[in-house]
């Protein structure tokens, strides 16, 4: 079995940037914390005689913790969004097997137990993963939790009549998903399977936690899907610390303490997820207190953050890195980017050290492997491309892109003259659309053209199902991306994960497909040996840095502005919220 990997969880203080000022729009307002507990009429004789007026106790005001997303997730049903906006919110409402501490370690929720060989739970070839559940776990509306549950959520995400976002590891790795009882899961696996642990049923990530059976079910044999299911947007019942109350689009998701909840109390209770339209807005909201976590912030914005006083700065690596994704399918993609010449020259006349280094405050950097910010399996030998203009423009002429009068490249493609000019998409995150505009104008240097295009991001990450801009025509897309952390394992390089009409789930949005490196991936998931496990990983990434596959433009480190009233935060890279039952806001 493969060791968990540890992660940052200490503040960092950096020095002060001189930025510009800008007025953020005023954020909507919190509602009125909502009441979770009824009170029941009560009927009593008349008394005989009048009792002495008893002084009214004022009722303590409800405990609400509110975090301001600068993007609105598109759903929050796990098997139809690939958000992380949405994956953050599973540890409120949503639990899976177990959950992961800011160790790496396995937090239990609704396992009884993690299995081991030693307890029985792993099978001596290590194909057999049985878990004893734990038998007071039950959903938000009182129903009991079982085995069932979780061959329900394996048989909804493989049926073709469901267009989730990806069947993976399912379909690539599991052999079946039994109840052995209402309290024994039993999942059996092709091969031995080493990321078996963070990527079937956990909770907090992009794994698919569990699936109310007695919800779901009813409404998948009515209407043949789940993809139009009310619970995507509305899961009213849920199984964790807290459940669904309400999402008015644009403003605001609310969810409100389950007091059906199996595990430890809350010590708050109501969490307040409050849409804000832009980086700008979240910090004014920071600096105001108006928000007690501010969610996806940038190094630059730590300087100001911490000058105002009014929040502190949380860390943790949860192995994302800002990314670019180059689009190999002919049919949606401009003609030079299937020579690996032209995207080696793309990558060469950016200067991401000076995006770094000026966006970023010089606080993180490029890398050279997509598995980089997941040590141990990211190659040090492998390192970031360098800033080469002159270069670029070398590999540009001798692929036959030329400088035409206008200083943009061109070249005759099937008796036409096709203009160099690509198309460069991602979210509407501010610090993106700066750096577009940077790179804009590095790409001009070197004769490149570029049409700059960002999308609201509930739209960006739709799926191939739903026309998401990833799935349609682009050159270049970037955003933030990380395995399946602590483990690495990772599925969207893959060609049976490139989607189809017919199979639309699948994430391999670039339309790249190599045999030999398929050949790889399976052979890391199924090697449980860790050594052995690092080398196939490095072939992997030989492979990609060569190809030219993907491009890191900077270690992504999740960062997070706590308010000085919100106590018991401890950040996860696996699953970030995982202790919000120890939160505590201490009273002014």
């Amino acid at each position: 079995m493969f060791k968990l990997i540890s992660r940052l969880t200490a503040s960092i203080a950096v020095a002060s940037l001189l930025l510009a000022a800008c007025a953020a729009p005023a954020a909507p307002e919190a509602p009125a914390a909502v009441a979770t507990t009824a009170l029941e009429p009560t009927m009593a004789a008349a008394p005989t005689a009048l009792p002495e007026p008893a002084t009214a106790q004022p009722e303590a005001a409800p405990k609400v913790v509110t975090i301001t997303f600068t993007q609105e997730p598109d759903s929050l049903s796990p098997p139809y969004t690939g958000m992380w906006f949405s994956w953050i919110t599973q540890p409120f409402w949503l639990r899976g097997l177990w959950r992961f501490d800011a160790q790496g370690n396995p937090v239990l929720d609704v396992a009884a137990e993690v299995p081991t060989k030693e307890n029985g739970g792993v099978s001596a070839d290590e194909k057999t993963i049985t878990v004893k559940l734990n038998p007071d776990a039950k959903w938000s509306d009182g129903e009991m939790m079982t085995a069932d549950d979780f061959v329900f959520t394996y048989q909804m995400i493989i049926s073709p009549k469901n267009a989730v976002v990806t069947t993976y590891p399912y379909t690539d790795h599991v052999a079946s998903v039994e109840a052995k009882d209402a309290h024994t899961l039993v999942i059996k696996y092709n091969d031995p399977f080493a990321p078996w642990i963070t990527s079937v049923f956990a909770g907090g990530g992009a794994a698919t936690p569990v699936l109310p059976k007695h919800i779901l079910q009813p409404v998948f044999e009515k209407d043949g899907t789940l993809d139009k299911a009310g619970w995507n947007r509305a899961p009213t019942v849920g199984n964790g610390p807290f459940v669904f109350k309400e999402w008015e689009s644009g403003s605001h998701i609310l969810f409100v303490r389950n007091e059906n909840w199996f595990g430890e109390k809350p010590k708050v209770d109501q969490i307040f997820l409050r849409m804000v339209p832009d980086d700008a807005a979240q910090m004014a909201a920071i600096k105001a207190g108006d928000t007690d976590i501010g969610v996806y912030l940038s190094f630059s914005d730590i300087p100001e953050i911490e000058s105002s006083g009014a929040a502190g700065i949380g860390i943790d690596q949860g192995g994302y890195v800002e990314s670019w994704f180059m689009n190999f399918d002919p049919k949606r993609s401009h003609p030079a980017m299937q020579d690996p010449k032209v995207r080696l020259a793309i990558a060469l006349a950016t200067d991401r050290f000076k995006i770094t280094k000026d966006l970023l405050n010089d606080k993180t950097a490029p890398v050279g492997t997509f598995w980089e910010a997941t040590p141990p399996y990211g190659d040090p030998a492998i390192k970031a491309y360098p800033y080469d203009p002159a270069k670029a423009a070398e590999l540009l002429d001798g692929a036959g892109w030329k400088l035409g009068a206008d200083g943009i490249r061109e070249k005759t493609v099937d008796g036409k003259v096709v203009k160099l000019k690509l198309r460069y998409i991602s979210n509407s995150r501010q610090l993106r659309k700066d750096l577009m505009a940077v790179v804009k104008q590095m790409w001009a240097a070197v004769g490149i053209d570029t049409e700059l295009v960002n999308n609201a991001s509930d739209i960006y990450f739709n799926s191939y199902a739903e026309n998401g801009p990833l799935y349609g025509n682009y050159d270049i897309a970037e955003y933030s991306d990380a395995p399946s952390f602590p483990d690495p394992d990772v599925a969207h390089f893959k060609c049976n994960e490139i989607p189809t009409p017919d199979l639309p789930a699948g994430g391999n949005f670039q339309g790249y497909c190599n045999p030999a490196l398929d050949a790889l991936f399976d052979q890391q998931a199924k090697t449980v040996d860790r050594d052995a496990r690092i080398k196939i990983f490095y072939e992997i990434e030989k492979i990609m840095y060569d190809e030219v596959i993907w491009v890191g433009m900077w270690n992504d480190t999740d960062l997070w502005s706590v308010s000085n009233r919100l106590k018991n935060v401890v950040f996860s890279g696996g699953t970030s919220f995982w202790n919000v039952t120890e939160w505590d806001i201490e009273a002014p």
